[in-house]
């Protein structure tokens, strides 16, 4: 085959050409340090490291939630302690009301701590978030949620929806918790049902008896009871009676129904359920009756001696705000006594009543304190999840994309040395001609 000049010069110049673009792509990838510096060099590898790289941008977004929902969420776990420590300072004080040496002035002194205590809990409810928005309104973030004082009412403008981050591809964080919750929703009593001194005619129980809030031995049959296991006389406002008598110095009690019809009216008058039986002070009373014979599963306790004629009732619990324990206990402290033991029974037993809302009180935001510690918990492992996630997409990518530079450095060597090779030939080449030898 014979070979023009014009063809060895042009074969030769393709071959430098090739040479110096290899070894500028060699230059560019070390000086970038990217092994793919187009979707060319490798497409397979390209369209994996795209959706690896849309997969960690996704994870980022979630890593970034994560850390947006701790910070809220840290931000309402602060503000329950500091409720806690309130209503703890609050119990204590009570507590304290309840010594009978105790003068007026000195619960008024009390009361005036208990309305400090009351506007606390009030600005924790009104508290903001990094953002401006209320804590504790529900959606209505821009909802002042509670409006009120220590001598008025406390409404809640809020509602109970809880806001959701998404945290990963698979679950949502509630960041806020509902005022109605935390604040308003508080079932009073010991959280099944309530007790209270009732007295009767119209009048405060004589005796020296005060109840205690009771206990339920089996949800299951209060329950039953309440809702159809027991025949109640009226269609609403289910409660029990415990109504005492005294016949020759022994003191026993008698059990009633006293419900009422749910529509106005002339009241039902108590309804005998039990038989007449023995008290004695501080044995539990089990609340069970005879006619006909239903077991409500719960008891309770009186300590002191109750007159005749002295009532106690039992009703299924109602849900009682915090700012109405506490507006009711600064007002009970606020009364003066009489120097009456019955007055002051009367008193004790009041405030054993308040006492065991606001022990309610402080279970639910227990409940609570103790959720959004769960979700703080369950953020720091998606966290750490999350950054064990991100350096595993970092390392598929640099494996798809990042350079080898001992591989490059021995590539670029060799791609010099061949090129410098192809040079030195075609200078020889191309300086061969017949005319040198005429």
């Amino acid at each position: 085959m014979r070979i023009s000049t014009s063809q060895a010069y042009s074969t030769g110049l393709r071959g430098i050409d090739r040479g110096q673009n290899q070894l500028l792509r060699l230059q560019n990838q070390m000086s970038s340090g990217r092994r793919m510096l187009t979707s060319a060099d490798d497409p397979v590898a390209a369209a994996r490291a795209l959706s690896v790289s849309q997969s960690r941008d996704v994870g980022v977004q979630y890593a970034r939630n994560q850390s947006d929902a701790t910070a809220r969420l840290g931000l309402v776990d602060s503000q329950l302690a500091a409720l806690t420590d309130l209503l703890q300072s609050a119990r204590e004080r009570v507590i304290q009301a309840g010594n009978t040496v105790l003068s007026d002035s000195d619960r008024q002194a009390i009361a005036i701590d208990l309305e400090a205590s009351f506007d606390g809990m009030l600005g924790l409810a009104n508290s903001r978030g990094a953002e401006g928005d209320y804590l504790f309104s529900g959606y209505q973030g821009a909802t002042i949620p509670f409006a009120g004082s220590a001598t008025s009412s406390v409404t809640y403008a809020g509602d109970d929806g809880q806001r959701l981050l998404q945290v990963s591809s698979t679950q949502q964080m509630p960041i806020n918790v509902a005022g109605s919750d935390l604040f308003m929703n508080i079932r009073e009593g010991n959280g099944t049902f309530s007790t209270a001194a009732t007295g009767g005619g119209g009048f405060s129980n004589q005796g020296s008896g005060i109840i205690e809030p009771g206990s339920v031995l089996d949800l299951q049959k209060w329950q039953s009871a309440l809702n159809s296991g027991f025949p109640w006389q009226g269609t609403g406002n289910f409660s029990l009676q415990l109504q005492f008598s005294s016949v020759a110095g022994v003191t026993s009690y008698q059990l009633f129904d006293a419900s009422t019809p749910d529509s106005s009216g002339t009241a039902l008058p108590a309804k005998a359920v039990s038989a007449v039986l023995p008290f004695v002070s501080g044995q539990a009373i089990p609340l069970v009756t005879t006619i006909p014979a239903v077991d409500f599963g719960a008891q309770v306790v009186i300590n002191g001696v109750p007159a005749a004629g002295d009532t106690f009732t039992i009703k299924p619990s109602v849900n009682k705000s915090v700012f109405q324990t506490m507006q009711e206990l600064i007002g009970l402290l606020r009364s003066p006594l009489q120097t009456s033991g019955t007055t002051r029974t009367d008193f004790s037993s009041q405030l054993q009543g308040h006492l065991s809302n606001l022990d309610q009180v402080l279970v639910n935001v227990s409940r609570v304190h103790t959720t959004v510690g769960g979700y703080l918990q369950e953020l720091d492992g998606l966290s750490s999840n999350s950054e064990a996630l991100d350096i595993q997409y970092a390392q598929t990518l640099s494996d798809l994309q990042d350079l080898d530079y001992a591989k490059a450095i021995t590539d670029f060597t060799m791609q010099q040395v061949s090129l410098e090779a192809a040079q030195k030939s075609f200078v020889q080449i191309s300086g061969l001609s017949l005319f040198k030898y005429l």
